[in-house]
């Protein structure tokens, strides 16, 4: 919608007018599609449960189901809602079919100007360069640059890596000439706060000099196009604090990383979708890939530290919710633009270094529960912390399920045929199975976890095909995205259950780079990560067969998939299995069959960047600075908050 050229200024205002309007019933129309799903589901759990009278195991089942079922049914809702309006092709805002306009530049027009910002911190100096390098020539190429700087914030502590990135730095600005006047380097020496301090640093010296800052990550690459429509967007939408866009995965050669990039390309749009619906101008915040209205960031996005113990306490980890929240209750709109084409990440390339990046998060999202009785936070906010930590606290609830299961299952298999359980009993007491309510509950949960990405492939074959390599090539990419799903969930469901029982027990995190490129996982790391959940599986296996074969069988996938789990992490890792995909037509995606050109451009420069960055460069200088400040917010301070200027 905010892509439309600035000559529909009158239309958007008008659209923009009446999604705020229905915005309350949309969040009514969700929770109750979500409320009377989880009830239904539970209500068989329960009546399931009770048929032979509840024990205190099974109450304590029925508690996790309840938790877990929850969360599913609303993952689901808000996939079934973005399956609606893709099909029909209507906005998720203003409900009005979807028309893509013809590109203008020349009708985008800025009298203010935008910071486009990169925090890095320890990164790959060749890659931050190359992407940094593309965004610029991007938007050069639309004539648009005089309206915006870019800033590369280094956070870098490892003094060889530093050192690499002056020089390349200065090589850079060699290449860029002119162009060079609008970029800039800063490197903090101490990186208190991280990556809040290091955008912090930068809203404080330079910040109030710009209406704009869009926050690119060090993987990012975002096209002047996208750029433009940003910065055209709040300009349209006074009122809009925070405009997120849908950032897809690219550029993956690993069978793990290209199965990963497939599946986001697939379901991503869709599920945004749902999300901008019920969400609308209470989205939320995923760090970067975002343009943000710095003097709104400024005046209401100082994090404080929390006062909790362990894990709930000091430094705001996660914090592109918090500041998300912080925005919309002062008045400011946070949006997210589901359909906003050009915005692009890069993800980890084998299952540990995926998991790796979910540790940090587990912890940043478990900390937010100790902002739920926060006062002065709005209750969707709360909601987006509560789904948060529940999507990672939910895998330690499901293996304790199963646990528990099996306990109980083999615990029934030994009194199956003990029918006089007191003294003196006179009648006995006769076992009930509703196996019919139980096949029934597991197809409804089954569904639920199924049918959005069979909604995900139905959006492709009927708008997207051609994009994905034909029919055939989506349906195979379709099926196997499907089976390798499924076996990797019970890894990754004992890799995040291990996670949050360490954020629990007090652990700490290190939050250092992200690895991103491509490596062939070594048989000896993927045997430390997996050997004692292999054991122990095979251990779990061999009791279920042995007292109770029927649940035995019922358990065989998540058991296969632990049994197997380090020859999954090897053999998913691999680049040659990778390209064989390729080449086969498995997980062909939009990013490949029609490559942006801010790609191509940053494929051109990788290759011809050099490995090692030596030569020297004079130091970079920095614009001059700008004070401002930003004061530290109170969750529960009473004074008045004030609202943002419409004008």
């Amino acid at each position: 919608m905010f892509g439309i050229p600035m000559t529909h200024h009158n239309k958007i205002a008008e659209q923009v007018g009446g999604q705020i309007r229905f915005k309350l019933a949309r969040k009514l129309l969700f929770v109750s599609l979500v409320i009377a799903t989880a009830v239904y589901g539970i209500w068989i759990m329960f009546d399931i449960l009770s048929s032979n009278g509840t024990t205190g195991l099974e109450f304590t089942l029925l508690v996790l189901f309840g938790i877990t079922f929850s969360w599913i049914v609303s993952a689901f809702w808000s996939g079934a809602l973005g399956f609606i309006l893709q099909l029909f092709k209507l906005d998720p805002l203003t409900l009005k079919r979807q028309v893509k306009p013809n590109f203008n530049p020349m009708a985008v027009s800025s009298k203010h100007k935008t910071a486009v910002v990169m925090p890095i911190y320890n990164e790959d100096t060749k890659r931050v360069i190359g992407g940094f390098e593309a965004c610029i020539r991007s938007l050069a190429q639309l004539n648009k640059l005089h309206n915006f700087d870019f800033y590369l914030l280094s956070d870098t502590q490892d003094s060889t890596i530093a050192t690499a990135e002056r020089n390349a730095w200065g090589g850079l600005c060699e290449r860029l000439g002119e162009l060079s006047e609008h970029v800039f380097y800063r490197r903090r020496s101490d990186n208190k706060s991280r990556k809040v301090g290091n955008l912090t640093d930068f809203c404080e010296r330079w910040g109030s000099q710009y209406e704009h800052m869009i926050v690119l990550d060090a993987d990012s690459v975002m096209t002047g196009e996208c750029m433009l429509n940003l910065v055209n967007a709040m300009e349209q939408n006074p009122q809009a604090g925070l405009i997120q866009t849908v950032p897809i995965p690219v550029r993956q050669q690993t069978f793990f990383g290209r199965f990963l990039q497939f599946a986001a390309q697939l379901y991503s749009p869709m599920l945004a979708t749902g999300l901008a619906f019920w969400q609308t101008d209470g989205a939320n915040y995923w760090g970067h890939n975002a343009i943000i209205r710095t003097k709104a960031f400024m005046q209401n996005c100082g994090l404080p530290e929390l006062t909790g113990k362990g894990a709930f306490g000091g430094e705001i980890l996660s914090h592109d919710f918090v500041e998300a929240a912080l925005l919309y209750r002062s008045g400011w709109q946070v949006i997210l633009l589901a359909d906003l084409e050009g915005s692009y990440e890069e993800v980890p390339s084998n299952i540990l270094d995926y998991a790796v990046r979910d540790r940090r998060w587990v912890q940043g999202n478990i900390q937010h529960l100790a902002l739920l009785p926060a006062k002065k936070l709005k209750w969707m906010n709360k909601f987006h912390f509560l789904l948060g930590a529940v999507a990672y606290i939910s895998s330690l609830i499901w293996l304790s399920m199963l646990l528990l299961s099996s306990i109980d299952a083999v615990a029934r298999a030994l009194t199956s045929n003990v029918f006089f359980e007191q003294a003196y009993q006179l009648f006995p007491t006769w076992k009930i199975a509703k196996t019919e309510l139980i096949y029934s509950l597991l197809f409804l949960t089954s569904g639920l976890l199924l049918l959005p990405k069979v909604m995900g492939l139905i959006i492709a074959l009927v708008h997207r095909r051609a994009e994905f390599g034909g029919v055939f090539k989506l349906i195979f990419g379709f099926v196997i995205e499907t089976i390798f799903a499924i076996v990797i969930a019970p890894m990754m469901m004992v890799f995040h259950a291990y996670f949050v029982v360490c954020v629990f027990i007090g652990r700490k995190v290190s939050w250092d780079a992200q690895a991103r490129e491509g490596r062939m996982v070594p048989w000896k790391e993927a045997f430390n990560y997996t050997l004692m959940a292999t054991l122990i599986a095979a251990v779990w296996g061999g009791i279920t067969y042995y007292y109770a074969p029927v649940f035995f069988w019922w358990m065989t996938p998540v058991l296969f998939g632990l049994v197997i789990a380090a020859p999954i992490i090897r053999y998913s890792s691999s680049l040659r299995l990778g390209r064989l995909c390729y080449r086969m037509g498995i997980f062909i995606s939009p990013s490949e069959t029609a490559e942006d050109a801010v790609l191509v451009d940053l494929k051109h420069k990788l290759d011809k960047l050099p490995e090692q960055f030596s030569y020297v460069h004079p130091d970079p200088q920095l614009p001059p600075e700008y004070k401002g400040c930003m004061p530290i917010q109170s969750f529960n301070s009473t004074k008045k908050i004030v609202e943002p200027a419409l004008t």
